[in-house]
């Protein structure tokens, strides 16, 4: 089996590229190599990293940093690609040499990109499958959403670099078909087309319907096949019969020829068709060298073939480039089909090494002073500088607009109010405020915000009802709308959240976003969201309606497990507040966490229950008022103090009220009871561990509600799942009973659901009781 060389240069300055591609494909290799067979592993433990993985991007990466790409544009690398980027960024003199033989070692290389954890640049966190490739799409919108805003988000390409298999997620076709995406036509995806998956040679992967789906989306698409080689074998007599018998040909036939020796590809190549015997005719005529080069020799490998496809790309519209590639190319286990966690071995280094010119004793070595190759890193590098991006500071937001609400009200509602009410209070912070949604706008409440600001689109559309005495919600569309909606598709919601969190570190000026789906979905969305956050996006989701409150609609629309999902996700505080006064504080603390480089994401949970305000007692003196604005924020707050206490009845969200009630009930009977309203379990777990020693953050909030004078037992209850709340019993050290909901709901009215799950005053008093009789 004779391994492939990279590139068939013809001219000097291809000849300087290869050299450059060339190193690359050794430093990627190495980057792995010394990860698992050099560096001490005392654990034993797999490292890992994708040497074939990498080696089927280098030609493409090469092509792109050395040619094409401008300071101004952005690009998603594939996740298992990431030793390809740090090569490029090292012989760019981005990253330090100390840094190449610590791929997955602590506080070296990620396993994948990374915007926080990597030392050198990169532009989109990568390894969450499909999600890192359609970033880049939310990367366009969030740009042109602040130079609309602002006139500060430049200009630019944004790239992604795609493994074939990433298009088998469903993210990805979201994104692709959403209706907005075929306006930006800074968007550019080159696919990776290698036809290999983790564990075989995927044998129909159907290149041309997948190129076919894209231009029906309204994508340019660009095919580069084959390279030069390839095509000079096609050009001979005879070699239009080689061209259709590859081009016929099963994905694994292919990937079969290409662990062949010359003999063998004699041998196979022809087939058993009415081209055969021309195509024996073809493959007798040229040496061997020539014919192993010429099999593989895709046009994802061929500088000159991916240079015009790159420089034929419409910025009018998006475009996707279909690079055919080999797994593993240049490399001994180029091609086999399962190469894609594999190892080249000592000896298969050493060879590498001398083919490509590299010296494994030395295996970080530059180019030379003085040599064409360090010139054109120099040049590339000197191209590829960004101007430090000074980080604007949001305008300062109000911590308490002022209101105490009374009447009967929900928490759902409280947002469009305390937006509307931000255009009045703090125009320019809410000049900032975007706020994105799948198709829900009008039922979650944002129907006057959108009045107010608009909807964001890439050009201005016209709205034929807007003389329709009717119509309550008017959807005027132009670039300097505040409201993003994205049809029901919640990946693609959180996926802009992300980007349009992430705008303050990428062009120095923050927004802040906000994204609205119904609570039961937030499952769906969490890992973009999750992925959002881990990049430097920092932004609010809200989840409403929520919980089984949602009584009549039934158990496919309530949530359950989300109040503890937001306890347990990092970078994220989450709330779920019982009443207007209490959403109103929690938002306009979170918004003032966001777009800056200590920000954090907030997660809040809201309802459509409607409840009497009056049960919120906000207190009328300034500084009691302020006080309890801090407790709310900071997690929770003592709603009601009895005399001698026997037992405290923690409560959060929707079922206050009936702790409230219980509480009414059970002093009745001789039992006092404190009622303690949970606004964050996320922020009180915190205060707990902090008092333990295991994290650093603020515990006073657990000496002013839960003091050590009033220790009594201890009843939660919350609409979801009991063990968000099962931790408070830790903070004193007493029994406990934790109400909550622990299966599927039903429909049925707010009373015959709070019964059948076990929350409703009879419930409580009798948990309450269990506990001090």
């Amino acid at each position: 089996m004779n391994t492939p060389t990279i590139g068939s240069p013809a001219t000097a300055q291809s000849d300087v590229l290869s050299e450059i591609q060339n190193r690359v494909l050794w430093l990627s290799t190495a980057i792995v190599h010394h990860a698992n067979r050099v560096r001490a592993n005392p654990s034993g433990l797999k490292v890992g990293g994708h040497q074939a993985s990498s080696a089927s991007m280098v030609s493409i990466m090469t092509a792109l940093w050395f040619r094409h790409l401008r300071a101004e544009d952005r690009v998603s690398v594939k996740p298992h690609a990431s030793p390809v980027l740090h090569a490029i960024n090292y012989l760019l003199g981005l990253l330090d040499a100390s840094y190449l033989p610590r791929l997955r070692e602590f506080g070296g290389l990620q396993s994948y990109p990374s915007r926080a954890k990597d030392p050198d640049p990169v532009d989109y966190s990568t390894g969450s499958v499909g999600i890192g490739a359609t970033a880049p799409i939310w990367g366009a919108i969030a740009r042109r959403y602040v130079d609309n805003a602002f006139g500060t988000g430049g200009t630019g390409r944004q790239y992604s670099l795609v493994g074939d298999a990433e298009l088998d997620e469903g993210a990805v076709w979201e994104a692709v078909l959403d209706p907005a995406v075929s306006q930006l036509g800074e968007v550019v995806w080159i696919v990776d087309l290698n036809r290999q998956s983790l564990d075989r040679v995927v044998p129909n992967i159907a290149a041309d319907k997948l190129q076919r789906m894209f231009d029906a989306a309204g994508w340019q698409v660009i095919v580069v096949k084959y390279g030069q080689a390839m095509e000079q074998l096609f050009a001979r007599p005879g070699g239009c019969a080689v061209r259709r018998r590859i081009d016929e040909m099963a994905n694994p036939e292919y990937q079969r020829l290409l662990r062949c020796n010359a003999s063998e590809l004699r041998h196979r190549l022809p087939g058993a068709g009415p081209d055969a015997g021309a195509i024996a005719r073809v493959t007798a005529e040229v040496d061997d060298a020539t014919l192993v080069q010429a099999i593989a020799n895709l046009g994802g490998h061929d500088l000159s073939a991916l240079d015009r496809a790159l420089s034929t790309i419409d910025d009018s519209r998006p475009t996707v480039v279909f690079a055919y590639t080999v797994k593993g190319y240049g490399l001994a286990t180029h091609g086999h089909p399962q190469n894609h966690s594999s190892l080249l071995t000592d000896d298969q280094v050493r060879e590498l090494a001398v083919r490509l010119g590299a010296d494994p004793d030395d295996p970080w070595r530059q180019f030379p002073d003085g040599s064409v190759e360090a010139e054109l890193c120099r040049n590339t590098a000197k191209r590829l500088a960004r101007s430090p991006i000074p980080v604007r500071s949001a305008p300062s937001l109000p911590s308490d607009i002022g209101r105490t609400p009374a009447g009967m009200a929900t928490t759902q509602a409280a947002l469009g109010r305390v937006l509307l009410d931000l255009t009045r209070e703090a125009p320019q912070a809410a000049r900032r405020v975007v706020t994105v949604s799948p198709d829900v706008s009008s039922t979650t409440n944002l129907g006057g915000w959108l009045n107010k600001v608009g909807v964001w689109s890439a050009r201005e559309r016209r709205d034929w009802f807007a003389d329709d005495a009717e119509t309550i919600l008017h959807w005027r569309e132009d670039p300097n709308g505040q409201h993003i909606e994205l049809g029901i598709a919640e990946v693609n919601l959180v996926s802009l959240l992300g980007e349009l969190g992430a705008t303050w570190s990428r062009w120095g000026e923050p927004l802040l976003p906000i994204g609205v789906v119904y609570d039961p979905f937030v499952e769906r969305a969490l890992e973009p969201w999750s992925y959002g956050i881990y990049a430097g996006g920092h932004s609010i989701l809200i989840g409403t309606p929520s919980g089984v409150s949602l009584a009549p609609e039934g158990g496919a629309h309530q949530s359950i497990k989300t109040p503890s999902i937001g306890l347990e996700q990092p970078g994220c505080v989450t709330y779920e507040p019982a009443f207007v006064i209490d959403t109103e504080w929690t938002l306009l603390a979170s918004l003032a966490r966001l777009g800056k480089p200590d920000g954090t994401s907030a997660y809040l949970r809201l309802s459509t229950r409607a409840v009497d305000q009056t049960l919120a007692e906000v207190p009328a003196d300034p500084a009691a008022r302020e006080r309890r604005r801090r407790q709310v924020v900071a997690g929770a707050y003592a709603l009601r103090r009895a005399d001698h206490p026997r037992v405290t009845v923690a409560a959060m969200g929707a079922v206050v009220p009936e702790a409230l009630l219980a509480a009414d009930r059970l002093y009745r009977i001789g039992v006092p009871t404190d009622v303690v309203c949970i606004t964050s379990p996320d922020l009180l777990y915190r205060a707990v561990r902090a008092r333990q020693g295991h994290e650093n953050a603020e515990s006073w909030i657990l000496d002013q509600v839960f003091p050590c004078d009033r220790v009594t037992p201890l009843v939660t209850v919350l609409d979801g799942h009991p063990h968000t709340l099962a931790f408070l019993a830790t903070i004193s050290r007493v029994p406990t009973t934790a109400l909550g909901v622990t299966h599927f709901g039903q429909s049925g009215s707010p009373a015959e659901v709070y019964a059948h799950h076990g929350l409703d005053g009879d419930s409580i008093v009798r948990a309450a009781l269990d506990l001090v009789v």
